[in-house]
């Protein structure tokens, strides 16, 4: 086995039993509080890998790993695997053949609506999608939520297509599924059966539509919240994705959630007009979202790049919504990766180290940083409704391993070089984007 990233690289050839020496870990995340801890919050650690599993976890130099091979990873940075809870893999890669030239929200609509029509066979779709989880595969993730169009006959194409995608992963990525659709859809008696249907022919649980302020918001709410109900479902909303600070259909969902009484969990992404409310709104807001138990994902790179894109004109604000003051109401947020190469976002890759680099710039992620790493892993975990493995003995050997020695050298570079250790074995790394050229339209 070679593990590229480390300062100085090892082999062991067919080794099963190994032991990671010096790694710098979170204290949060150890099984035991009786090491030096800096001021990043790491405690340097050795880690004793057999057969794929943890096998004893300690602080560093007091370890008996026996004739053990050891690896020194000379305080190098090691993360467990990321958790991204909103991305949309059916609709990646479609960039070259679509492109948005205007770059904005309605340009990206029309772009989507128009491939979608001419290309999204099913064949198209299972391409495009694992290409994404080989990507994020590679990149250290574990686990993915996927938005999926759900309109007309292309719910009955991508649908069966996941469901595929999510049972060849199985044991790799825990992937997760939510239908997307306008509210207005909810009003739709055919619609919401076919919906009903196809959800439960391909084993998802989860139930979500595009929220905004229309005339009939409250009446469409109420309907998937029923559906939820009777099915025992979660829920997942696109909400408020825009620069109006009128835009309050969160505060309607939380609203809906605290009157119904709705046991389940409920996951809202986007929320940009939230921080554009004023100082009398936007406390009520988020004190609702608290007490309904809303959790909030921010998509920092994509609503960087849709919102207040005006040509020739430059933004003002940072299209995310107000992660911080969500945080300090006791709200579980968190960040995902959203769109990739496609209309709404034309890069991207998957990478939730990048994303969480990215989301640091943007949303001021930092100081302590500690505080915030769960916005990759725990938090996303936790609105996914995942059991997560703790860094213990008999844990499966799953980890990010990197060369930078605090926060700053972290995300001061893109990690191009870690190691990403499944079951103790490097995996490979990520497909060179020459495998989809058929698939984007290149000759």
């Amino acid at each position: 086995m070679r593990l590229r990233n480390v300062n100085a690289p090892f082999s062991f050839a067919g080794t099963k039993r190994f032991a990671l020496a010096g790694a710098r870990i979170l204290a949060s995340r150890l099984p035991y509080r009786d090491a030096p801890v800096d001021r990043d919050g790491f405690a340097l650690t050795d880690v004793l890998i057999d057969e794929g599993r943890i096998a004893e976890v300690a602080p560093a130099g007091r370890s008996d790993f026996g004739d053990a091979p050891k690896a020194s990873l000379a305080g190098g940075v090691v993360l467990p695997t990321f958790v991204d809870a909103h991305t949309h893999l059916d609709k990646a890669h479609i960039w070259r053949r679509a492109p948005n030239p205007t770059g904005d929200f309605e340009g990206a609509l029309k772009a989507v609506a128009e491939d979608r029509a001419a290309r999204w066979t099913a064949s198209d779709v299972a391409g495009r999608m694992d290409f994404c989880l080989r990507t994020a595969y590679a990149s250290g993730t574990a686990a993915i939520r996927t938005h999926i169009d759900s309109i007309g006959a292309q719910t009955r194409i991508s649908w069966p297509v996941f469901a595929e995608a999510r049972e060849r992963w199985r044991g790799r990525i825990d992937l997760q599924a939510a239908p997307l659709f306008s509210v207005e859809f909810a009003l739709d008696e055919a619609h919401m059966a076919e919906i009903e249907a196809m959800l439960d022919a391909c084993g998802s649980n989860i139930l979500g539509a595009v929220t905004y302020m229309v005339p009939r918001l409250s009446e469409g709410l109420d309907i998937l919240f029923a559906l939820a109900e009777r099915k025992g479902w979660d829920l997942d909303f696109h909400v408020d994705e825009s620069a109006d600070p009128a835009a309050r259909s969160l505060g309607v969902i939380a609203e809906t959630a605290i009157r119904r009484g709705f046991p389940g969990r409920i996951l809202v992404g986007h929320c940009c007009s939230l921080s554009l409310q004023n100082e009398e709104r936007q406390p009520r807001t988020i004190e609702a979202v608290a007490k309904a138990g809303l959790s909030v994902v921010s998509l920092p790179m994509c609503n960087m790049f849709l919102q207040d894109r005006q040509g020739g004109r430059t933004p003002r604000w940072r299209g995310v919504t107000a992660l911080h003051e969500l945080k300090a109401a006791g709200v579980n947020v968190m960040i995902a990766s959203d769109n990739v190469r496609d209309p709404f976002y034309a890069y991207g890759d998957l990478d939730m180290l990048e994303v969480w680099r990215e989301g640091v710039r943007i949303l001021h992620l930092d100081y302590p940083f500690a505080d915030w790493a769960p916005v990759v892993r725990e938090a996303p975990a936790r609105a996914m409704g995942l059991s997560l493995e703790s860094l213990r003995p008999g844990a499966r050997a799953d980890f990010i391993l990197t060369r930078a020695r605090d926060f700053t050298e972290l995300f001061a570079r893109p990690q191009a070089d870690r190691t990403v250790l499944r079951d103790g074995a490097p995996v490979a790394p990520a497909p060179d984007y020459a495998e989809i050229d058929g698939l984007e339209g290149l000759s």
